[in-house]
């Protein structure tokens, strides 16, 4: 497909800094992954920017700190109004930006408007604790107890997947917390967050508590990461970069989403037509691009057959296309180089011994539904994060043995569990290295107010809003002497 549109079509989005649409020296072009039309021209923010974008966080820390709890939580409110209203609009927007099919980026926006009412509630419950001094002999005559207290900036740094309610999980609880923000989103999926800083703008955020700035991530990401004044980054993405922002971040604290290879084990005692859309929608939803996308399924031998056979029906049936037409399921991956990685990969397990029964071509430029059968855990299919409309299934004896495939992966975020039998459910919820189990669903589950996080190299720390205000705020300790 040829990139159609000219410079004059399309609008340039200016970096949002201080509550002004701020120019830059240079714009990029950006494109619809899918139909590869250009749809802005966006602000390259270079470091004398982003230091602007940081001394506006800075200087209005502590407006919103001061804030009482209930105007930050009226404020919040506000944004979920606004974005009920325009919720067609920020559906098309992901769409568009991101090539996520409508029916999923519908269900981000209803997800956001979710994320963001947790947000508005949790505002108005932040506390601390009552501590008994006097369970110590030395504490005997004294009262004391813990204030949360704001961080002051947060830097922020979304991904292109969620590029809505990710935004919301970061700035939602910042907000509510009392701080101020530096939002750096990526650079396939800007539009949304330029459209989220509108509506918080109209429900009458104080200018310069949130700030959006494009840009390269070695320099808008850099300036963020290493400047003192911004107190804490949180980051989701990919492990490489998260390694890096860990060095540089030095004492800040760090909230790391990286990633995963997610994993689904499906005992024998389970009927395969109870859990096959589930497995679907698992799979190649958002084409794969989840943190927690079912990309290992370790399937009973007695049920192995039976599974693949219906699974790689379900996925055949699955409509490609484009984003914006209401039915289709599986678009385009976010670029090019996506695509072409994902079919080097879909080669190596061919060669090395392993079966594609579905997928592995493409139509156009979106990529099948693939099930690759038979892989060896040592490919890259098994192994690593494939971020694509792809899954592995094999063939296990045990659900012990399953454990200990899932466990053997330097990923560890989320796993699934089908079982009817409670005993296997107990082992698996506590044999399972990884942040969350889910059991009788796949690991792609999530709500917004439920801790999400990982081990291994899954990350640090905790999102959900209430657990992301617990990141974002500093426990103090008040202690009085009552002689």
């Amino acid at each position: 497909m040829n990139k159609i549109a000219t410079e004059h079509q399309v609008e340039k989005k200016h970096l949002f800094i201080n509550g002004e649409r701020v120019e830059a020296a240079s714009y990029a072009s950006l494109y619809a992954p899918y139909s590869e039309e250009k749809i802005a021209a966006v602000a390259m923010a270079d470091e004398q920017l982003t230091k602007r974008a940081i001394d506006a966080a800075y200087e209005a820390q502590e407006v919103i700190g001061d804030m009482p709890a209930f105007e930050r939580a009226k404020i919040l409110e506000k944004v979920v109004e606004l974005l009920k209203e325009r919720a067609e609009e920020a559906a098309k927007i992901i769409a568009l930006e991101s090539s996520k099919p409508m029916m999923f980026a519908k269900a981000e926006v209803d997800r956001t408007i979710e994320t963001y009412k947790f947000a508005a509630e949790e505002a108005k419950r932040i506390q601390g604790e009552m501590i008994p001094f006097d369970a110590a002999s030395g504490g005997v005559g004294r009262i004391g107890y813990t204030l949360r207290e704001s961080i002051g900036v947060i830097g922020a740094i979304t991904p292109f997947n969620f590029p809505l309610n990710l935004v919301a999980h970061k700035v939602g609880p910042a907000i509510a917390a009392g701080n101020s923000i530096v939002l750096k989103p990526a650079s396939q999926t800007p539009l949304s967050a330029f459209f989220i800083a509108d509506l918080f703008e109209a429900a009458g955020l104080p200018a310069g508590v949130l700030n959006v700035v494009t840009g390269p991530g070695s320099i808008v990401g850099d300036q963020i990461v290493q400047d003192d004044r911004v107190s804490m980054v949180t980051f989701t993405g990919s492990p490489s970069v998260g390694t890096e922002i860990k060095k540089k971040a030095g004492l800040k604290k760090t909230t790391l989403e990286l990633g995963s290879n997610a994993a689904l084990i499906i005992d024998k005692d389970i009927e395969i037509d109870r859990l096959l859309d589930r497995c679907t929608m698992g799979a190649f939803s958002n084409q794969g691009q989840v943190c927690i996308s079912l990309q290992r399924v370790y399937v009973h031998e007695q049920l192995y057959d039976e599974f693949i056979e219906k699974f790689e029906r379900s996925a055949r049936r699955l409509k490609l296309g484009d984003p914006l037409d209401e039915d289709t399921y599986v678009s385009s991956l976010i670029a090019k180089e996506e695509l072409e990685r994902s079919l080097l990969w879909i080669e190596e397990a061919k060669q090395n011994g392993a079966e594609v029964i579905a997928g592995g071509k493409v139509q156009g430029n979106v990529l099948e539904p693939t099930i690759i059968v038979n892989a060896d855990r040592g490919l890259k299919v098994s192994c690593q994060e494939v971020f694509a409309p792809l899954v592995v299934v094999n063939s296990v004896t045990s659900v012990e043995e399953a454990v200990n495939l899932v466990n053997d992966s330097r990923f560890g975020l989320q796993a699934g569990i089908y079982t009817n039998n409670v005993k296997h459910a107990l082992y698996a919820s506590k044999k399972l290295h990884v942040g969350g189990v889910i059991i009788n669903d796949v690991p792609t589950y999530r709500v917004d107010q439920m801790p999400y996080g990982g081990v291994k190299d899954s990350g640090t720390g905790r999102e959900g809003v209430k657990y992301a205000v617990e990141e974002m705020t500093e426990m103090k300790l008040v202690v009085w002497n009552e002689e």
